[in-house]
């Protein structure tokens, strides 16, 4: 979990701040950060988005810290669309 505690640094966040963009609680939080407990999919997936950064890079599956490109947010409410925007 360094990764993750070194990425909240460099973004200039606290603790406390994550919890606001996540839900997450702060003590969670923390204990996701040092290690002591897992995240489930979706605290990954909110951690990522608050820091700007990929799951994948969170389960150091990569070392590329940029995220991936995000799906529009009309594509998911309707995906039978998608087709019509390629």
């Amino acid at each position: 979990m360094n990764r993750l505690k070194q990425l909240r640094k460099e973004r200039g966040f606290t603790q406390v701040k994550m919890q606001m963009l996540t839900g997450i609680d702060q003590s969670d939080y923390s204990k996701i950060e040092s290690g002591k407990r897992y995240y489930t999919f979706e605290q990954c997936r909110r951690i990522a988005i608050a820091l700007q950064t990929s799951m994948d890079y969170l389960a150091g599956l990569t070392d590329e810290k940029e995220p991936y490109p995000r799906i529009n947010a009309e594509i998911m409410k309707n995906p039978e669309n998608a087709s019509n925007k390629n």
